[in-house]
């Protein structure tokens, strides 16, 4: 029997140290994955969430997650011996191994200063027409964060014909979309002299439409610089942010704050008529012109969905996005975009933090 015992004795050390090989790397790769989806999966749902609550002129409230730690703890416990009993003796041993995992994640409210800065403040032109030169289609970003061109006005969440929007609006975004896919629109971003001459160290934004010998495409080109005022022998116009008549040379993109965002999406959801009547919400914008599909469709139900991209609850009904809805998919993936786009360093005092144990 003692012959045994070497093996016996290892038996146990390699039962403890076989826990070792889900630490370490292997973790890492794994948790990270686990974690990202979880954060953006929560973000979709506390978005999706934020703009049903504005459909119903509820207050909407913004959670991020500053911190995440993932700690785990191995214990592991190794014991061997021999008995001496009366008639032989006898090899006894034992081993267990204890693997605790005790994440915990810090939330931030976003409020006060950090409030109005991320969701309070136009965006920037600056700031939003890069977003077209990485490929992010320009008429949905148009739609989504820009009120006018000019005097051309996109959709708003108002009631009335103002609210509806002018249809030359969606004939010129759908125009700016055939020019980008077809390599003619291009975005300048140059240091300079802003409009008022204040800020010498400003971001100047200009918007190019090139010439092209193709006769549809430069049919498009002579209706997009009329619509925009611009000469017909004109390639470069500047952007500057506000509404009204431009000056010459220019032209005015009034954009619109991330709340003003979730609202345009918000008043486009197709809720329950008793909902309507009862005087808890409006009726939903009825688009005009080219575009009468609402820019993100969510749909109501009081079943639980189950093919869905984001879904969330509100008074006792599911608001969701279906998985197949591409264009709706890409509107709302943009609105998250363009959510991270708008976020401040400055954070509020509140922090809570939550300690979850397993």
């Amino acid at each position: 029997m003692l012959k045994y015992l070497p093996h016996f004795c290892l038996l146990p050390l390699l039962f403890g140290l076989g826990g070792c090989d889900q630490i370490g790397p292997t973790r890492l790769d794994r948790d990270q994955s686990d974690y990202s989806r979880a954060l953006t999966s929560s973000g979709k749902q506390q978005t999706l969430l934020n703009v049903v609550r504005l459909r119903y002129a509820d207050t909407p409230g913004f959670l991020d997650t500053t911190q995440l730690i993932s700690g785990y703890q191995l214990q592991r416990n190794i014991s061997a011996g021999i008995g001496t009993y009366s008639l032989a003796s006898r090899p006894y041993g034992g081993a267990s191994v204890q693997l605790q995992e005790s994440p915990t994640f810090t939330f931030q409210p976003v409020t006060g200063d950090a409030y109005a800065q991320s969701f309070l403040r136009p965006l920037p032109p600056g700031n939003l027409l890069p977003l077209a030169m990485g490929g992010l289609p320009i008429d949905v970003l148009f739609r989504l964060a820009v009120q006018s061109i000019n005097l051309i006005n996109n959709a708003a969440a108002l009631g009335g014909d103002v609210g509806r929007g002018s249809p030359v609006f969606f004939d010129l975004i759908h125009d700016l979309r055939l020019l980008q896919v077809a390599g003619l629109l291009g975005i300048q971003l140059e240091r300079g002299p802003d409009a008022t001459g204040k800020d010498p160290t400003a971001d100047r934004v200009f918007l190019s439409i090139a010439s092209t010998d193709d006769p549809a495409m430069a049919q498009v080109v002579h209706e997009v610089r009329q619509i925009l005022g611009m000469a017909q022998n004109d390639e470069r116009v500047e952007v500057v942010y506000g509404g009204g008549r431009p000056r010459a040379g220019q032209i005015r993109l009034l954009t619109r704050t991330i709340l003003g965002v979730l609202g345009q999406i918000a008043y486009q959801i197709d809720v329950p008529q008793e909902d309507i009547t009862s005087g808890r919400t409006r009726p939903r914008i009825r688009l005009i012109g080219r575009e009468t599909k609402p820019i993100v469709v969510i749909h109501v139900t009081r079943e639980r969905p189950l093919s869905v991209f984001s879904w969330t609850t509100y008074n006792h009904k599911y608001y969701w996005i279906a998985d197949d809805d591409y264009d709706s998919k890409l509107a709302f993936t943009m609105l998250q975009i363009l959510l991270e786009l708008s976020k401040t360093s400055k954070g509020p005092s509140t922090i809570v933090t939550i300690p979850v144990n397993g």
